[in-house]
């Protein structure tokens, strides 16, 4: 199960240098969202983003950023670690969906059906005679 502690992310979206200005555009657009939080990075041309994966995923903002014109930094610094960001937050949004299975009050079933599924005892088809030879 995700803890919704996790769900609430806090990201940085670093932009190329060229065209001037559109670290302000982006600030504009992003602050616009509702349920987004950003500010200015310690970085520079970076934006420091806050949102709940309910709401947002990094993918989305920077698909949504780059439709509207704004370059990010391609550097491969930033796209390998913009790619696993991807990757987990989708994993962590696909968790979601799943509903969560106790397997505790059906733990005995459990093995008892992958027990059953092994070749043992009475279940095995090799000859006695075989089974003792070594």
């Amino acid at each position: 199960m995700v803890d919704s502690l996790d769900l609430n992310k806090q990201r940085e979206i670093v932009f190329s240098a060229e065209p001037p200005g559109q670290l302000d555009r982006a600030y504009q657009l992003l602050s616009g969202l509702p349920h987004c939080k950003v500010e200015y990075g310690d970085s520079p041309n970076t934006l420091r983003v806050s949102y709940n994966l309910r709401d947002y995923t990094l993918n989305g903002l920077e698909e949504g950023l780059t439709e509207e014109g704004l370059h990010l930094d391609h550097s491969p610094l930033h796209s390998i670690g913009r790619r696993v960001i991807y990757y987990c937050e989708d994993t962590a949004c696909h968790n979601l969906d799943i509903p969560v299975q106790s397997t505790k009050r059906k733990e005995r079933e459990v093995f008892v059906k992958a027990y059953d599924q092994q070749p043992h005892g009475d279940h095995d088809d090799t000859p006695p005679e075989l089974r003792d030879y070594k």
